[in-house]
């Protein structure tokens, strides 16, 4: 019977569960934590922006930062979940993928993707589910994947 790898995953962590058919119910693979996806941009990046002044007149502005640290923070994640879809791929672990995530968290998964495995995935879901208990779980999944 084919195995449904469903990630279930937000900044601050993920969990991996398998449905190896229907009425087969969910197992939890592994339980991902990212402490780092709980802080708040100055916790992480406490520095200000430096100071430059203008070539002409005597302003001054402080440098913009190109990318804020909680993005930079879930885009790091989001890579460290698609390292591990991907060994799963290699190793046929799973014929089929489901992603939950909130829609911002999601984009970063799908893109994190190498094309073969984002070829695997079969449905998602864009909620954040990261605080529903695992039996609590098919109810929300019942569309997307037959528990």
């Amino acid at each position: 019977m084919a195995k449904t790898w469903i990630l279930v995953a937000h900044r601050s962590g993920a969990r991996l569960f398998e449905n190896s058919g229907p009425g087969k119910g969910l197992e939890l693979l592994q339980n991902i934590d990212n402490p780092a996806g709980k802080l708040k941009n100055q916790e992480i990046n406490s520095d200000k922006p430096g100071r430059s002044f203008d070539r002409r007149g005597g302003g001054r502005h402080a440098y913009s930062a190109e990318q804020d640290p909680t993005t930079h923070v879930a885009e790091h994640f989001a890579k460290q979940l698609g390292a591990l879809l991907e060994d799963g791929r290699t190793e046929q672990r799973y014929s089929r993928l489901v992603l939950v995530a909130d829609p911002r968290f999601l984009g970063l998964l799908r893109g994190s993707l190498p094309a073969q495995t984002a070829a695997l995935v079969s449905a998602t879901l864009d909620k954040d589910l990261g605080g529903i208990e695992p039996r609590d779980l098919p109810r929300h999944l019942e569309n997307v994947v037959y528990v």
